[in-house]
């Protein structure tokens, strides 16, 4: 893969073999983002997982660093007063099913309660290629949208390990003080050692590194405790 002038710089201005401590991962991180936009900070965490088991789940960031989310809710009529008391954009049934079904997209998160799913089920192929499909173990299929879009409304995010066994995820903007960075790092990290299947042997967590979004990976020396 080609690189540009500014990346190969970067690459060459710190020792990628070596393992930092948190702070000074993304100071490092801070030092080597050129772009003349205000980068997004990703952590990659390698587990180690077997072919048989997966790692899904939701966290709750400390600092937020996007603007509010734009949530969609599939309910019956009886729950919509609930959801749109609770800050939900769209709030519908069948009305908002056959519109995404036509391809709208224009909402950040998609929640539906349990009554609902038999028919957003059949939006899978609109709503699974984009990752907006409501799921259990996410919390966004459920009776509760009041809790449900709080959560939401407080920087909840997704993290789910790929095929390869590492959870991608973005924690931040390159503007924000390191210490929020850290903390919201250390929240992901944490839910994911707590998501640690039971019969997982070993150390879980191998690796652990930084970037931003045109800068080069930081390796950082978080392990199991």
């Amino acid at each position: 893969m080609k690189h540009g002038k500014k990346y190969n710089e970067s690459v060459k201005a710190y020792d990628r073999t070596a393992s930092y401590d948190l702070t000074a991962a993304l100071d490092t991180v801070k030092s080597l983002a050129k772009a003349k936009f205000d980068e997004t900070v990703d952590i990659s965490v390698k587990v180690n997982l077997k072919k048989s088991q997966s790692v899904r789940d939701t966290v709750v960031l400390p600092h937020q660093f996007r603007g509010e989310k734009k949530v969609l809710v599939f309910c019956k009529p009886e729950k919509e007063k609930e959801a749109q008391d609770a800050g939900a954009a769209w709030v519908g049934a069948d009305d908002l099913i056959e519109k995404v079904k036509g391809g709208w997209l224009d909402f950040d998160v998609a929640v539906a309660t349990p009554d609902m799913m038999k028919d957003v089920g059949k939006l899978g192929m609109v709503l699974g290629r984009k990752g907006l499909m409501p799921n259990p173990k996410t919390g966004t299929v459920t009776f509760d949208l009041k809790g449900a879009l709080a959560e939401l409304k407080k920087g909840r995010v997704e993290f789910r390990a790929d095929k390869t066994g590492v959870v991608h995820l973005a924690v931040g903007k390159v503007s924000m003080e390191s210490e929020k960075l850290a903390e919201n790092i250390q929240a992901v990290v944490s839910e994911i050692k707590r998501k640690r299947p039971a019969d997982a042997k070993g150390e879980f967590v191998r690796t652990v590194s930084v970037s931003s979004t045109m800068g080069p990976g930081v390796w950082v020396s978080i392990r199991d405790e």
